[in-house]
């Protein structure tokens, strides 16, 4: 690193600009911060997990102090990813908000089109994105999400192009008793999961504020449950 301290421009209130222009100082291969400039999208890719559930906790939790430092957090990491991209020459910030202001015009054309009457906004994402098949639509959905809300978006795609996934309680009787009895119990416990969130849809509930629920619950009296 320099042996002269790099300084910023002190200012009462800084912008996306210039958070752009740190993170590029940050990443610079000559001066930057040790640890900023060797980041990749991969060894990063947990960090923008975290604080995209830190800002939903915020949101949980009524706080708007707390949402805005959040939101400032996933915004860093959008930053992040971005200046990594520009680097190597393949879009520039400028180019991802343009696509995300695009792809809100286009999605509203009842708004934005003179079209007043309103779209079924599925049916838009699904063309805009080449989507045809039930396949290509579950495909979509994003592996990384957490595997429960994973498996009722799933079912809620399936269930729009008339496949539903519906279960009783005797069927998950059975499944438990499967996986308590060890009878192959990995297997088992994956379809009781499932089917688990396919009651839950049944029943109009979503399985992972549920859950989510559920572990408040045994996190503020564990010795209840």
């Amino acid at each position: 690193m320099n042996a002269d301290p790099l300084t910023y421009p002190e200012k009462d209130h800084y912008t996306a600009d210039d958070l752009l222009a740190i993170l590029a100082i940050l990443r610079d291969q000559d001066n930057g911060c040790p640890w900023d400039k060797v980041q990749t999208h991969t060894s990063i890719r947990m960090n923008f997990l975290e604080e995209a559930y830190e800002a939903v906790d915020a949101i949980d939790l009524n706080d708007p102090t707390l949402l805005c430092e959040e939101l400032g957090d996933v915004l860093m990491q959008v930053g992040f990813h971005t200046q990594i991209e520009q680097e190597a020459g393949n879009f520039t910030w400028q180019q991802v908000c343009d696509g995300v202001c695009r792809k809100l015009i286009d999605r509203h054309p009842h708004i934005f089109g003179g079209d007043t009457s309103i779209k079924d906004w599925d049916a838009l994402k699904n063309k805009e994105k080449g989507r045809v098949t039930l396949q290509d639509d579950l495909d979509s959905v994003p592996k990384a999400l957490p595997a429960l809300m994973r498996a009722a978006k799933l079912q809620k795609r399936a269930a729009r192009a008339g496949v539903t996934v519906e279960t009783t309680p005797a069927e998950l009787e059975t499944l438990a008793g499967q996986v308590a009895a060890g009878e192959n119990a990995e297997a088992a416990l994956g379809e009781l999961l499932f089917k688990a969130a396919a009651l839950a849809r049944q029943v109009g509930l979503d399985p992972e504020q549920a859950l989510q629920k559920a572990n408040a619950a045994f996190t503020a009296a564990p010795h209840q449950l």
